[in-house]
């Protein structure tokens, strides 16, 4: 039996990269999965890659209409929710002097208000023993120049975690983060840096992670899963940095 036989998993962002993987390892592990994603294209093939009985809905994170309308779509479909990922982000670069408030308002909006009130909007749905995982990053932590708006709302993020902690504990929710440092995703490309740059800046960031290559998706999902997963039980309100020793080890 798996880890997650029988669970209703909704997976915000996962249509790719670590979303997908994730969304692939749940299956694996018994979950009923919901994953969301803005490209009907790629939701698409997320729906045939994960197999009969997935749900993959339209949704944009940082609009709260279509916030409502997925939950009202998990009640409609499952009645409850065992362990909700919040993955969708974005990550774009963009210097300090050049951002505006429409910049500032669509991070902060996808980054941290859709998570915000996509778990307030849930909690009624939410099964005894429920978890939520929430996906911040190592950027949050260490400081990266241009990246000062999704670092303040990653940040953000993590903080949360840790306030639902202790203020839902109560009700049996556990609220815990992954940090993932530099993993091997399409999100490099949705940066905003120009094409001809990027294997530049990737080859540069593999020389400051100790063990030398970037992360794979896949070992995100297996960090989540334990998190999602009974596995995990005592653990609350924590951020587990997946990193490849960025953070704490600098050789």
């Amino acid at each position: 039996m798996g880890k997650l036989a029988g669970k209703v998993a909704l997976i915000t962002g996962g249509t790719s990269g670590i979303g997908l993987a994730t969304a692939m390892l749940f299956k694996q592990e018994g979950a009923r999965i919901l994953v969301t994603g803005r490209d009907e294209k790629t939701l698409a093939q997320a729906e045939q890659s994960l197999g009969e009985g997935t749900v993959a809905i339209k949704s944009d994170a940082g609009n709260l209409a279509d916030v409502a309308r997925l939950i009202d779509t998990v009640k409609d479909r499952f009645g409850s929710l065992d362990v909700l990922v919040l993955n969708a982000g974005l990550a774009n670069a963009r210097p300090f002097e050049a951002i505006d408030e429409a910049f500032f308002d669509k991070m902060i909006g996808v980054d941290f208000k859709g998570p915000f009130f996509t778990i307030q909007k849930a909690l009624p749905l939410f099964s005894p023993g429920a978890s939520v995982v929430l996906v911040t990053t190592i950027v949050a932590n260490i400081g990266y120049a241009q990246m000062s708006t999704y670092s303040a709302a990653k940040a953000a993020l993590g903080s949360l975690a840790r306030s639902l902690s202790a203020e839902l504990v109560g009700r049996g929710i556990r609220f815990n983060s992954i940090s993932p440092g530099s993993i091997d995703t399409p999100i490099f490309a949705k940066m905003g840096v120009p094409p001809e740059m990027l294997q530049r800046i990737i080859e540069q960031v593999k020389t400051t992670i100790p063990m030398r290559r970037l992360g794979e998706a896949s070992e995100i999902a297996k960090a989540i899963l334990f998190l999602a997963s009974a596995d995990s039980s005592f653990i609350l309100g924590e951020e587990i940095a997946v990193d490849g020793g960025m953070t704490n080890v600098h050789p």
